[in-house]
């Protein structure tokens, strides 16, 4: 059978033979990295529901309640929440059947063109370093809550000690350190919903009935205006819900574990950033001068809410939470940047050590390179406030997911349209998504227009009016994807799409035979996961 060499692009010939193990030997694709399959759907699952919960949500949802009020901030969250889902349905075809370190760019460059490719495999890196940079600032607004004792670097240089190790440990044990989070993380949500319903509706010590006073006496703070600058936030915290698709590379069966953690996402979708976002719309007021970036003690609108009712307990513990989700939303881009360095060293756009791991699947290179970045990065919040510092990272952050999305969405129909163009079926997919072609179309397309709302955005400032400084603080990512875009073309030349007929639609796919290689016995970690692999299967 044919081949596809990922770091040459070139066809190679190679037989590929049934595995006892399930699923028939790869072919060198890229996958057969020194990556080592340690990660079963229990772990893969469990971060698909809880891994990219962290600073967006928990923190950033105060500026946000603020700058566009509580219907603004729960719109914001409705419709990004659709872009997603929609992403994570291109996710799973792909990633079942292309299982790659660096997935999106290995999609991209084998489906869309090498450009794109090197542009998206760049951007994404920068955004994962971005995002420790941005948690880890984030661990100062939370520790403030309890103590202001401690200088802001000593707690950046302590947890990114703590991040650095959850890394180098070992892949199993990052999974069980994510597994706990995300069962935190999932449990406590739970507990959120329905306190704050209660607090709403009157049954809290210090408050009496709320109802939905703040939706009409302000729905929206700002306008229209006001809306489209809750956006980024709404994408930031979002942005990590794709890392499922690097994991596959280091799960033992995709075709398994992958269905089902797209299968949990409207889990996820539904109870955190819906129903989250609207908890706090009902019982927070978006003037409170508490809220994280207001000029109060920055605090999270859910620790707000908690200590207004005259709930401490629950206040605490919920910034004990908070502070959990920072540290392991911190600890999963520091992942998945190695990973993306990794798949990219693969395709020659990255240099050849950051593609190397050590006997125990580490890739050593890739990691030190992107949590040395994103922790000196994190000192930045120093000399500057933790909201000003949240909001220059989350921009940058956002406009980077919205290129990602945007090309998993287009490298699936690509891969769709190659393979109809080539006389297969849909039938013939290891795991078929429902939602094709809509869900991938939908997603591309709201990418592209959230790309426009925030470059009028960056150049008619909230509260402010045009300048070149706040225009590139904001809109530099779309600048740097364009200029690194461009650059690539000048290099690659050729044509602007790959002939979707000469697409090697089999060199980099992973083979399944009808054995399933996790037993239907498997432990889910306890309730949460029985409860979730009930739902998902």
């Amino acid at each position: 059978m044919a081949a596809f060499d990922s770091s040459s692009h070139k066809t190679i010939e190679k037989t590929v033979e049934p595995s006892t193990s399930g699923w028939v030997s790869d072919v060198d694709h890229g996958a057969e990295t020194e990556l080592h399959r340690t990660l079963s759907t229990r772990h893969i699952t469990m971060i698909a529901l809880g891994s990219s919960i962290g600073m967006g949500l928990w923190l950033g949802s105060g500026t946000s309640l603020a700058n566009g009020g509580p219907a603004a901030i729960f719109i914001g969250y409705i419709l990004s929440g659709t872009m997603i889902w929609a992403v994570s349905h291109s996710i799973g075809e792909m990633a079942v059947m292309y299982p790659l370190p660096s997935a999106f760019v290995q999609w991209t460059s084998m489906f869309v063109d090498p450009s794109a490719a090197f542009a998206l495999g760049w951007s994404y890196w920068f955004n994962y370093f971005i995002v420790i940079a941005n948690e880890l600032q984030a661990v100062n607004t939370v520790l403030t809550f309890w103590t202001d004792k401690v200088h802001v670097a000593a707690w950046i240089s302590i947890f990114w000690v703590v991040i650095i190790l959850i890394n180098v440990v070992g892949v199993k044990f990052f999974g069980e350190i994510e597994v706990i989070s995300s069962t935190i993380k999932f449990s406590w949500i739970i507990v959120v919903i329905i306190s704050l319903i209660v607090v709403s509706a009157g049954g809290a010590p210090a408050e009496g009935p709320i109802g939905f006073r703040y939706w009409n006496s302000e729905p929206f703070t700002n306008g229209f205006k006001g809306f489209l600058s809750v956006m980024p936030t709404c994408i930031f915290a979002m942005s990590g819900s794709e890392n499922c698709a690097l994991v596959a590379a280091e799960t033992t069966n995709p075709r398994k574990s992958v269905p089902r953690a797209v299968g949990s996402m409207w889990l996820r979708l539904s109870l955190f950033y819906v129903l989250g976002s609207l908890m706090i719309t009902i019982t927070v007021d978006p003037m409170n001068q508490d809220l994280f970036g207001a000029s109060g003690v920055n605090a999270s609108p859910f620790v707000i809410a908690y200590r207004n009712a005259g709930l401490a307990p629950l206040a605490h513990i919920m910034n004990a939470v908070i502070f959990i989700s920072v540290v392991s939303t911190g600890s999963i881009s520091g992942y998945g940047g190695a990973r993306t360095l990794m798949g990219m060293a693969h395709l020659k756009i990255a240099p050849k050590i950051l593609g190397k791991a050590d006997k125990a699947g580490r890739p050593l290179a890739g990691l030190g390179v992107t949590l040395l970045i994103g922790g000196g990065l994190a000192y930045l919040n120093v000399n500057n406030s933790g909201a000003e510092v949240f909001t220059w990272f989350s921009n940058l952050t956002s406009l980077f997911t919205l290129f990602g999305w945007g090309m998993i969405c287009l490298s699936h129909i690509r891969m769709r349209y190659a393979w109809k163009l080539q006389g297969r079926h849909p039938s013939e997919l290891p795991w078929k998504s429902w939602t094709y072609p809509y869900g991938a179309y939908w997603g591309l397309l709201w990418c592209i227009l959230l790309i426009i709302a925030e470059f009028y955005l960056s150049l008619w400032p909230l509260g402010g009016s045009p300048n070149v400084k706040d225009f590139f603080a904001n809109y530099i990512s779309v600048v740097a994807i364009v200029v690194i875009y461009l650059g690539a073309r000048i290099y690659y030349r050729g044509s602007w799409w790959i002939d979707a007929s000469t697409i090697d639609l089999d060199g980099l796919r992973r083979f399944y035979s009808d054995r399933d290689l996790e037993a239907k016995g498997e432990k889910r970690g306890g309730i949460l996961g029985k409860v979730v692999g009930a739902i998902t299967d």
